[in-house]
């Protein structure tokens, strides 16, 4: 890491930091870029703390029984006649997207994958360290003006001639970002990653042809939305940049805003790029919303599939909401990567990723997601077969589709059994461990997992732990059966070197109430 730099320039008034300030990180935290995400937090982040208070009473609602609804309050919206902006011309064909963290290899790596997109990811694929959310602004940074380059070894990166279009996913309205304060008060992690990138980025991305693009994480209503709206507006206002540089595509990866797809198109219309299925926050959120309710248990998470009624009337509902108001609709993530040494299992990855795309592509997706460089060449061949057009926004698929809070709530019918419970402990203290040791992106049984998985994971056991479920062969899920498996999994990966991973999972997947995201809690172990 760089030594902290000893002529550190004067700091905006109000704000403090809580971390060292090195040569490299100066470079991105300059005094006007950090007087830019200071007017942010002063002017936004009151209304952010509002709408998590807004959360919070909502969550009091569900676990009291209420079942969410399409909104009565803006039933015009819905019924009225109206698109979103036009897709600029680098957004209009989205076949392929790849996601990842913000780290240097990768970013070089995504951007010459031949994907049409890159997902660069401040939230779920990268843990927060400092120097990673820092150092990520300065990879996107030197990404968008072609100067980056990495060595490792004999080996030097650089970008092709052709790259993908860059879009950038800040953190969610949730997450702080502990290392600065304003006025003594916390800095959003979202006001503070979008700040940078675009106080940095969006005149050179404009001065090319493209422009600042994000994905927005976790929104639950669409007055969420509308907070990142008026902050758009005022981000080009005060950089003087055109209104509608901006473009955002929305993960629907919460089951609120799924009865809200509409109202959330709507507030963001002059910068929207459309709507993106993000399946494993999705199955996350469904277990966390109706913790309280008996009657909403999941089975295993491998068993909650995209052919699962309420998957899949998400997934069409999506696809007719986009297409109605003129909106890309991007399908979800396939987690599989290439098998190493293994040709039957690697066959079985390839056509595991090749039945989800075809299946999106034939629902109308416009778009898919895949978490590594060689999977994008099987995506790509699907979609060109399926859909030869830039995109499926005038196909006219699912217009007839209707759908209820009743089928976006059908619990999949399905299994409980050890098999489920243990790979639910495996996976989370394998990706609990990397993610406290700085990576947020890990294969993982030949899948590459974000924080959504560990989240299903250990959300989905302390479902089970609170219900008292019961296994297949008739045994309940509890407290001890829970500690003697955690127990035998240490054994077999390491106990020492799980530690804190195994602290962490204990606190997330049994405490009560249930913690609202792991990464919260380890964010405190972070520096």
């Amino acid at each position: 890491m760089t030594q902290p730099n000893s002529a550190q320039p004067a700091l905006p008034s109000g704000l403090k930091l809580a971390a060292a300030l090195t040569e490299a990180h100066a470079k991105v935290l300059t005094p006007a870029a950090l007087e830019f995400v200071v007017e942010l937090h002063r002017r936004f982040n009151p209304r952010r703390l509002e709408l998590l208070l807004a959360r919070e009473e909502r969550q009091a609602r569900l676990d009291a029984g209420e079942k969410p609804d399409f909104l009565a309050e803006t039933k015009s919206v819905r019924e009225g006649d109206w698109k979103v902006v036009p897709p600029k011309a680098d957004l209009t064909d989205r076949r392929v997207e790849i996601t990842g963290p913000v780290d240097r290899k990768m970013v070089i790596n995504a951007l010459n994958s031949g994907a049409k997109v890159f997902m660069a990811d401040f939230e779920d694929a990268s843990s927060p360290s400092w120097d990673n959310m820092v150092m990520g602004q300065q990879n996107l940074a030197d990404a968008v003006r072609r100067t980056i380059t990495f060595e490792q070894g004999a080996k030097s990166y650089q970008l092709n001639d052709q790259t993908a279009t860059l879009l950038v996913r800040p953190r969610g309205w949730h997450l702080p970002e502990k290392h600065v304060s304003v006025d003594g008060e916390t800095m959003s992690g979202g006001l503070f990653d979008f700040g940078l990138y675009f106080f940095h980025n969006a005149k050179e991305l404009l001065s090319h042809g493209s422009g600042p693009y994000f994905y927005l994480p976790k929104l639950e209503s669409h007055l969420e939305a509308r907070l990142w709206n008026d902050i758009f507006n005022f981000a080009e206002d005060t950089l003087d940049v055109p209104r509608s540089s901006i473009r955002a595509t929305v993960l629907i990866e919460t089951i609120l805003a799924t009865f809200e797809m509409d109202e959330i198109l709507y507030e963001l219309r002059d910068h929207s790029a459309g709507l993106n299925c993000g399946r494993w926050d999705y199955i996350f959120s469904i277990i966390k919303k109706f913790r309280e309710d008996p009657n909403m248990i999941l089975p295993n998470r491998a068993q909650v599939t995209m052919e699962a009624h309420m998957m899949s009337s998400y997934s069409r509902l999506a696809v007719k909401t986009c297409h109605k108001r003129g909106a890309h609709a991007i399908g979800g993530m396939s987690a599989f990567i290439p098998v190493k040494n293994d040709e039957a299992a690697n066959t079985r990855a390839f056509e595991q990723v090749r039945r989800d795309k075809e299946r999106e592509a034939r629902n109308g997706h416009d778009g898919t997601w895949v978490a590594h460089p060689g999977m994008v060449g099987l995506a790509t061949e699907v979609f060109d077969e399926l859909m030869p057009t830039p995109n499926q926004i005038d196909s006219g698929k699912q217009m007839d589709f209707e759908v209820s809070a009743a089928d976006l709530l059908q619990v999949p019918v399905g299994q409980i059994n050890e098999d489920g419970l243990r790979m639910n402990i495996n996976v989370a203290l394998q990706y609990l461990r990397a993610w406290l040791n700085g990576s947020g992106a890990v294969p993982i049984h030949n899948l590459m997992e974000d924080a959504a998985t560990a989240e299903i994971s250990r959300a989905q056991i302390w479902q089970w732990l609170r219900h008292g479920a019961k296994l297949e062969g008739g045994e309940t899920v509890t407290d001890e059966l829970v500690e003697r498996l955690l127990n035998e999994e240490l054994d077999a990966l390491g106990r020492e070197d799980h530690a804190k991973a195994a602290a962490l999972f204990h606190e997330v997947a049994t405490q009560r109430p249930l913690v609202d995201f792991l990464t919260l809690s380890g964010y405190r172990e972070l520096s």
